[in-house]
């Protein structure tokens, strides 16, 4: 190669260099994979359309599982106009667990939400000599995991089925003794971990 080429060909490789340099660019790089930026953030849904649910029945809301924690996500209920409260009272309860039961929406679970109520259960009303506000369940609540009594216990104690005290009247199809269970924050953080406390009733 004659003399004079050689020559162009270093000043061409110092001054690529020197521009490098100067830009703050080395030579050669490492390419760095950060991974997918993440889709959704843990535990955060879109906000609903309130006018949108309200027509499709009555706005409610249950506590779902997320994070080890409870986390309230909006619901709605179908309760027919013009029914006795003691009736409406029932029907509002069996529409939560009905809702508890069902399987979180495709957007819930990739927010990270999930359910521990299972197995079609049903609600009926107080019987005879039972508190007018209890509430009995076709499985006995000793029988549910503390996850599962969790959610029921806070859905029903924050809605129209209970008194609004934070507490619900609770009881299991057989005569087994009714316990007045509350929803704490503890147990709202804690599910897992922390039982409702709860006291016994006694039958009326």
């Amino acid at each position: 190669m004659p003399e004079r080429n050689v020559r162009r060909l270093l000043a061409l490789s110092t001054l690529t260099a020197a521009l490098l340099t100067g830009c703050g660019i080395r030579s050669t790089e490492v390419p760095t994979d950060f991974g997918p930026a993440p889709s959704r953030v843990h535990c955060s849904l879109s906000e609903p359309n309130v006018s949108t649910q309200a027509a499709r029945g009555l706005p409610v809301q249950v506590f779902l599982l997320c994070g080890s924690q409870l986390v309230a996500v909006e619901r709605t209920v179908r309760v027919p106009e013009g029914t006795a409260d003691s009736e409406r009272r029932v029907l509002v309860a069996q529409g939560l667990l009905d809702e508890l039961e069902a399987t979180p929406s495709p957007d819930e679970k990739e927010a990270g939400y999930s359910t521990d109520v299972r197995g079609a259960m049903s609600v009926s009303s107080p019987r005879a000599d039972d508190p007018d506000e209890a509430l009995r369940l076709s499985t006995p609540p000793n029988d549910l995991t503390s996850y599962a009594l969790a959610q029921i216990v806070c859905t029903f104690s924050d809605s129209t089925a209970a008194e609004g005290d934070g507490s619900v009247i609770l009881g299991g199809p057989d005569n087994e003794s009714l316990r007045r269970y509350e929803c704490t924050d503890e147990v709202r953080t804690r599910p897992g971990s922390n039982e409702p406390p709860s006291t016994e009733v006694t039958n009326g």
